[in-house]
């Protein structure tokens, strides 16, 4: 009875070393490891995660909140607006701008103080001018949340300040910060590193918290946050050749350097290829029964192909479907072809090739000994 106990406690302990080993050699692989407990690294342009760590756990966010108090602003309110601070949006606890009562800025001046000095007293002014006060501006960020589809985020204030009912994933942020991205003015003011106002005819500057902006290749945004509770947060995004990648850890002592692993990582493993390296983008066609002889093709939509893969996978090609003359009428958009993107036997999308000139049918009756005089 003894050696069979023995026996089992023996294997339980191999099965644990296995773990233990497989784990070791997982991290090995990805040839670092992070001080976050939880991060993500993600690629908007292909909804894929790639790198993961405790990506579900519901955390503290802190000023990564102002992510999207920011994009419910921009969305809501004009840049030029003027807004006057009320009492309550001042003496707001942590980082702040210091406004006073009656002080006039713009939408964009707050935006930017919100955004790069992580200005408290700024979130509350614009969640005030949006939503007239927390608790409406509150429940606008958790809509605008549920059309997103973060489904482990609550918010309970525009600022990050510390409660209970105020968390997010490094998953959520990640989808959080793609959705801002793609808003021109959001992602113009956080890939700004330094800018100055007046407050109430007083010269500002405020200068951007995310110090990846200056260290890191490529870096773009997004946004810093720390509380006692939270630890330190970011949100950063990165684009290089065309590949975008949003990193996020969260409770993170040494994040600067968790997100220059995470981007060496992407960039190093990951290529998006230019469709227009690829093949032709512009056709001249023949055209039958037109004063015109031909009418120039181009593909549709090249702008959404996101031709993104691992550089030990196949490269793409691409085939090119046209026809070889077309008859008249041709019309403005008339599809006269397709490009087929392929990696090795696998079709990963489509593109139609259509007119970009009209041609109008001949008037006089076709003659096909016509075709023998020209």
């Amino acid at each position: 009875m003894r050696d069979n106990r023995l026996a089992v406690i023996i294997m339980i302990l191999m099965i644990c070393i296995m773990i233990m080993m497989m784990t070791i050699v997982a991290s090995a692989d990805l040839g670092f490891s992070l001080s976050a407990r939880s991060a993500a690294l993600y690629i908007p342009q292909t909804g894929e995660f790639v790198y993961s760590k405790n990506i579900d756990e519901r955390l503290p966010m802190a000023s990564t909140t102002k992510i999207m108090t920011a994009l419910i602003a921009i969305e809501a309110a004009e840049m030029t607006e003027l807004v006057e601070i009320p009492a309550e949006a001042c003496g707001i606890e942590g980082s702040s701008l210091y406004l006073e009562g009656g002080d006039i800025l713009t939408v964009a001046d707050l935006l930017y103080a919100l955004l790069l000095q992580s200005a408290n007293d700024a979130a509350t002014a614009l969640a005030l001018k949006v939503g007239g006060d927390i608790a409406t501006f509150s429940e606008m960020m958790n809509e605008r949340a549920a059309v997103i589809g973060l489904s482990d985020t609550h918010f309970d204030n525009p600022h990050g300040l510390d409660s209970s009912k105020h968390y997010t994933t490094a998953h959520d942020l990640a989808m959080l910060a793609a959705e801002a991205m793609k808003n021109d003015s959001f992602r113009e003011i956080v890939s700004t590193y330094k800018y100055s106002f007046n407050v109430s005819d007083k010269p500002r500057t405020v200068v951007n918290h995310n110090k990846l902006l200056k260290k890191y290749e490529g870096v773009i945004g997004v946004k810093t946050g720390y509380t006692k509770k939270s630890g330190r947060c970011l949100v950063s995004c990165a684009s290089r050749d065309g590949l975008e990648l949003i990193a996020v850890t969260l409770d993170a002592p040494d994040d600067w350097r968790d997100h220059a692993k995470l981007f060496d990582l992407g960039f190093d493993r990951y290529v998006k290829e230019d469709p227009r390296c690829l093949s032709d983008t512009l056709f001249t066609v023949p055209v039958f029964g037109s004063e015109k002889t031909s009418v120039r093709a181009e593909v549709d939509d090249l702008e959404s192909l996101s031709l993104i893969r691992l550089r030990s996978e196949k490269e793409y090609r691409a085939i090119v479907d046209i026809k070889p003359y077309t008859s008249s009428p041709i019309k403005v958009g008339d599809k006269l072809g397709e490009i087929i993107y392929m990696q090795g036997n696998e079709e990963i999308a489509r593109r139609n090739i259509l007119a970009i000139d009209t041609a109008e049918k001949n008037k006089q009756k076709f003659n096909l000994f016509d075709l023998f005089i020209q």
